[in-house]
C-alpha cells in the first residue's frame, strides 16, 4: 500500500453520525478515553487486531500453534469478556463473518440475543403506551435477551477450528484467576456509571472494599468467571444453556426490581443461525457484511452504493467537499435503516430491495453537489409499503476484532451486550446484555407495525457491521469492523472509502477524525480542528453539532507488498499484532 498520499489530522473524511439524539438515551454507549497515535504493523504471515492488547497477544499466540483464523477470534473473544467487561461477554452476542480461503467463500455467523417466548410489543410501554425512559428499561432483567455469543463460539469451532476447544479457553481463565491490571479506561468507565454499584456482584466484583471504584493499575481478580470458563472448556458451550449456569442466568434475570421475561426454556431453545453475507460490488472492489437483524451490512453497502456516483479517488479527503457527500450518503441510508430493517422474519422488504442498483442511484440523485439535504424521509423501493418510525436507543457497547491466519482465512467478529455494562447484573462472574432495548420501544403507529418490533424468539436490529473487501480478482483486501453503537455503520464505511477510493495506510485511515450523518444533525468528531471543519460544513448548509465519538475500530489491509497491515483505533486500548 502506497504511503504517497500522507494527509493532515484535521478535517476529513472520516465519520460518524447522529439521528435525532432520543431523549431516553445517553450521548455514547462508552464515554471518550483519550487518543493515543497507533502506527501501523506489517506481518508477513498473519495478522490480529483487537480492542485490547491481552486478546491480540492471546490470539497470536493461537496463529502460531497453528490455530486457524476462527481459533484465534474465539480464543481472543474470550479473554475482551474478561478484560473488557463493559464491552462484551458470554452474556452477550455477536455477529461473525468468515472468510474460507481455499473455497473462496464468505460465511455470516448471526449469534444475535433473542427476545424470550414470553416477550410482546408492551415489554417497553407504560401503562397507556407511554414508552419507558432508557435507563428504566435498561438496568435490571427487563432488557435481557437470550446470549448467544457462548454458542456462535462453539458453532464457529466446530466447522473452523483446528486445535482443542479447552486450549482457547486457557488465556481467559489464566487472566481470569490470575487478575490483570484495571485499566485507566476501565476505571474511568466504572467510576462514572450511577446504576453498577447496586447489584451485589458487580459491587464486589468492579469496586473495592471501601466502595470506590477499583483504583488503575490494581489487580482485578474474576473467580466466579474462572469457574464459568473452566466448565464451558469442559463440557462444551451446552453447558452455558443448560445446567446450572443456566439456572442461576435464569433467576438473575427474573430477580427484583425491573424482573424479565427469560425463562430456561427460551436458553434450551437458542440457536445460532448461520447466514448468507450481503455483498456488493463497490467500484472495483466487492464489499461483504452482516445481513438482518444487522442493519449494519445493507446499510453500509446501501452508502458505498450511493457513492459510487461521485469519483471520490479524484477529490482531496481533506476538502469539505467529499465529506459532505459523505454526510449525505449516510442520511439517506440510515433512513432506510430506521424504516424498514429489523428482524428478516418480520421485515416487508427484503435487502436486495433496498440495494438495487436503480433504487441506490434513484437514492444518490437526491444529493445536491452544493447544499445539505437536512433530515430525509425512507425511500420506498416497492409500490404500497409504508415506512413505519422506529423509536429505539440503539447505544451498542461493543468489541471489534480482526484475524488473518497463515493460510489466508479470516475472521471479523463483532461482540456487545448494548450499553456500557449492559443490565448491570452480574451472573456467574459476567454481565448480563441489555440487548432489548435494541427493538423499537413504541412498536407501531399510524403508518403500521415495525420491523423492530419486540416479539417472541425475535432477534432486536443491530448496527454491527463486520466487514470484508476483495480486490475485483477475489483476493481479499481489508478486514474491518468498528465498536460504538449506531455510528459503527459510518465508521466501517468510511474505513473503507479510506483503504479503496484514496489507498490510505489503515493507521492513517483509523485517526482521521469522525464526521457524518444518521439523518440528523452531521456529526464532527471533538477534536482539534473539529470547529474548523465544522464551520467549513456549514458552508454546505449542514446543521453540525461537535460530539465524542468513541469509534472502536480493528483494520486489516493488504498492502503493496508481501502480507499484511493491521492497525488499531487511537480512541481505545486496542493493539495490532501478527507474525
Amino acid at each position: 500500500m502506497s504511503r504517497a498520499r500522507p494527509r493532515p489530522l484535521l478535517a476529513t473524511l472520516w465519520f460518524v453520525a447522529s439521528m435525532p439524539v432520543l431523549a431516553q438515551a445517553p450521548a455514547e454507549p462508552e464515554r471518550a478515553s483519550g487518543f493515543v497515535p497507533k502506527p501501523a504493523v506489517h506481518a508477513l504471515r498473519a495478522m490480529a487486531v483487537t480492542a485490547n492488547p491481552y486478546a491480540s497477544e492471546a490470539a497470536r499466540a493461537v496463529l502460531q500453534e497453528g490455530g486457524s483464523a476462527a481459533d484465534a477470534a474465539i480464543a481472543a473473544a474470550l479473554v475482551l469478556g474478561v478484560v473488557e467487561p463493559q464491552s462484551s461477554g458470554l452474556g452477550g452476542g455477536g455477529f461473525a463473518l468468515h472468510f474460507d480461503a481455499a473455497q473462496g467463500r464468505v460465511e455470516a455467523w448471526d449469534g444475535r440475543e433473542t427476545a424470550p417466548q414470553a416477550a410482546d410489543e408492551s415489554l417497553f410501554l407504560q401503562p397507556g403506551g407511554v414508552p419507558l425512559a432508557f435507563y428504566e428499561a435498561v438496568i435490571g432483567g427487563r432488557a435481557v435477551g437470550v446470549p448467544g455469543l457462548p454458542r456462535m463460539l462453539a458453532d464457529l469451532h466446530e466447522r473452523h477450528g483446528r486445535l482443542a476447544w479447552a486450549r482457547l479457553f486457557e488465556p481467559a481463565i489464566r487472566l481470569a484467576e490470575q487478575g490483570f491490571e484495571v485499566s485507566p479506561r476501565l476505571h474511568a468507565l466504572v467510576a462514572a456509571d450511577p446504576y453498577l454499584r447496586h447489584d451485589a456482584a458487580a459491587r464486589g466484583l468492579f469496586f473495592d472494599d471501601h466502595g470506590r471504584p477499583r483504583a488503575t493499575g490494581t489487580r482485578l481478580v474474576n473467580p466466579a468467571l474462572a469457574r464459568t470458563l473452566r466448565t464451558l472448556a469442559r463440557d462444551g458451550a451446552g453447558s452455558f444453556y443448560h445446567g446450572d449456569i443456566a439456572k442461576e442466568l435464569v433467576a438473575a434475570v427474573q430477580m427484583e426490581p425491573n424482573p424479565g421475561r427469560l425463562a430456561a426454556g427460551d436458553l434450551r431453545g437458542y440457536r445460532i443461525v448461520r447466514r448468507e453475507a450481503l455483498c456488493a460490488p463497490y467500484r472495483h472492489w466487492r464489499v461483504c457484511g452482516m445481513p438482518p437483524p444487522s442493519a449494519g451490512g445493507g446499510t453500509l453497502l446501501a452508502m458505498l452504493g450511493m457513492l459510487e456516483r461521485f469519483p471520490l479517488d479524484g477529490l482531496d479527503p481533506d476538502s469539505a467537499f467529499p465529506l459532505h457527500l459523505f454526510a449525505e450518503a449516510g442520511r439517506l441510508a440510515y433512513a432506510d435503516r430506521d424504516a424498514w430493517y429489523g428482524d428478516p422474519a418480520a421485515m416487508t422488504l427484503q435487502p436486495s430491495e433496498l440495494l438495487d442498483r436503480r433504487y441506490l442511484h434513484e437514492r444518490a440523485a437526491r444529493i445536491r453537489l452544493d447544499a445539505s439535504l437536512g433530515r430525509v424521509s425512507p425511500g420506498r423501493p416497492r409500490v404500497g409499503r409504508r415506512a413505519a418510525e422506529a423509536v429505539e436507543p440503539e447505544l451498542a457497547s461493543t468489541t471489534h476484532l480482526s484475524i488473518v491466519d497463515p493460510q489466508g482465512n479470516a475472521v471479523a467478529l463483532t461482540a456487545s451486550i448494548e450499553d456500557a455494562f449492559g443490565s448491570r447484573r452480574v451472573v456467574a462472574g459476567f454481565l448480563l446484555n441489555n440487548q432489548l432495548t435494541d427493538f423499537s420501544f413504541v412498536p407501531r403507529n399510524a403508518r403500521g407495525a415495525h420491523p423492530n418490533r419486540v416479539g417472541p424468539g425475535r432477534r432486536p436490529r443491530s448496527s454491527m457491521a463486520p466487514t470484508l473487501v476483495f480486490a475485483s480478482n477475489g483476493v481479499l483486501h481489508a478486514v474491518l469492523g468498528s465498536a460504538g453503537g449506531s455510528p459503527i455503520i459510518n465508521y466501517v464505511a468510511a474505513a473503507v472509502v479510506g483503504v479503496t477510493d484514496w489507498r490510505l495506510p489503515p493507521d492513517a485511515v483509523l485517526a482521521r477524525p469522525h464526521v457524518g450523518s444518521r439523518n440528523g444533525p452531521t456529526e464532527v468528531e471533538n477534536r482539534p480542528g473539529g470547529a474548523a471543519l465544522a464551520e467549513r460544513l456549514r458552508l454546505f448548509g449542514h446543521e453540525v453539532v461537535l460530539r465524542d465519538l468513541t469509534s472502536g475500530s480493528s483494520l486489516i489491509v493488504r498492502p503493496d507488498g508481501e502480507g499484511w497491515l493491521g492497525a488499531a483505533d487511537p480512541r481505545r486500548e486496542g493493539k495490532a499484532v501478527g507474525f
